[in-house]
């Protein structure tokens, strides 16, 4: 089913889709959905290593017919790409999951539902379809966990996520100053169930591979280290993310975290990146780099903002043709014929900023 030809013509960019969801959120939701921790060096290191790579272009190959599909999870996805998994996501629309779900089926692409975000599961799945990956926090013992698993495989997610990078809550200054806090992440104490999630360790991760059905997917990989224990413990796909710069400040940029673990997983589990990705040229790096898939977050939430499910849809049709521009401008048909040798390091041009991918928002903002 086509998007809505009016919001097509609505949002000829993604930058439109910011500058509307600018217009549309609070203060506290942008706030929230943009913001970091604590001095947000992280965030800002995410899009200075996307910009500090260039490309090595071939000419006179055939382009004509370009693909740009991926087989993930036993089915074809329309794009290599995965909505990444957003708590508080009512903050960005009334709808909350749904909206993200309905897009993803709409679109066909995969979504991963995050345990910290409403609706319910249930819910949620429905309308993904087969296009749903439940991720989960830990904040239960043994048993709720058990729960949890139960109801994602009954539910008939395709992987099964654990986010590990999440021990302890990061302080978000933005959101602090403003004293904005989600359900259950009062100031000045521990976030409820985060005594269980300050426990969790690859015992656990090897358990839960163990009793499960499905793939397993361990999030927040930043090391060469931690990329082998995945591997010896069963994990099935290695998700790289400094969970977009709002956990640990200070950290690297999130593509500067994976050639390590490509080196070290070397094809032995599938691989999915996340952080600061914003446009088609940025995934192109990530999948030349050796990503199966590339997780969007912000701008994810920013589609919401912007317009909900429509607003999802429009997101990931430009993100589409912006890939499938940049391939044919790369001379690739296929996106197996993207390696390290399509890319060169260079000097980013711009000083980092978190919406340095959409240098025109200042001049649109001008004429409206």
């Amino acid at each position: 089913m086509a998007n809505d030809a009016g919001v097509a013509a609505r949002f000829l960019t993604t930058t439109e889709i910011v500058a509307e969801a600018r217009k549309n959120l609070s203060d506290t939701a942008w706030d929230y959905v943009c913001g970091g921790a604590e001095t947000e060096t992280t965030v800002l290191r995410n899009r200075y290593a996307l910009d500090a790579i260039a490309f090595r272009p071939r000419v006179l190959r055939s382009v004509d017919g370009t693909d740009v599909t991926r087989s993930a999870f036993g089915a074809k996805r329309r794009l290599p790409v995965l909505l990444a998994p957003l708590g508080g996501m009512t903050e960005f629309h009334e709808a909350g999951a749904l909206s993200s779900a309905e897009a993803a089926r709409e679109f066909g692409c995969l979504m991963m539902l995050s345990s910290v975000t409403e609706p319910d599961l249930e819910v949620v799945a429905e309308s993904a379809g087969k296009q749903l990956i439940y991720q989960l926090y830990v904040h239960g013992d043994d048993r709720w966990v058990a729960d949890r698993v139960g109801r994602a495989v009954d539910a008939g997610v395709q992987a099964f996520c654990v986010t590990v990078d999440v021990t302890y809550y990061g302080r978000r200054e933005r959101s602090l100053l403003r004293r904005h806090s989600l359900p259950g992440r009062p100031f000045g104490t521990l976030r409820s169930g985060e005594e269980h999630a300050m426990r969790v360790d690859w015992a656990f991760i090897a358990k839960l591979k163990r009793k499960l059905k499905v793939p397993l997917i361990v999030k927040g990989i930043a090391t060469a280290e931690d990329a082998a224990l995945a591997l010896e413990n069963g994990v099935d796909v290695v998700y790289v993310s400094n969970h977009g710069g709002r956990q640990l400040d200070h950290g690297r940029g999130a593509i500067d975290m994976l050639p390590e673990v490509m080196s070290t997983v070397r094809g032995k589990a599938e691989i999915i990146v996340d952080g600061g990705f914003m446009r088609g040229t940025d995934i192109l790096k990530a999948l030349a780099m050796g990503a199966d898939l590339v997780g969007l977050g912000r701008l994810q939430a920013l589609a919401l903002g912007a317009a909900g499910r429509e607003g999802v849809v429009r997101m990931l049709e430009l993100l589409e043709t912006e890939i499938t521009v940049g391939m044919k401008l790369l001379g690739a048909a296929k996106l197996d014929e993207l390696d390290g040798n399509s890319l060169h390091p260079a000097v980013p041009v711009v000083r980092p900023d978190p919406f340095g991918a959409f240098p025109l928002l200042g001049s649109l903002a001008k004429r409206d």
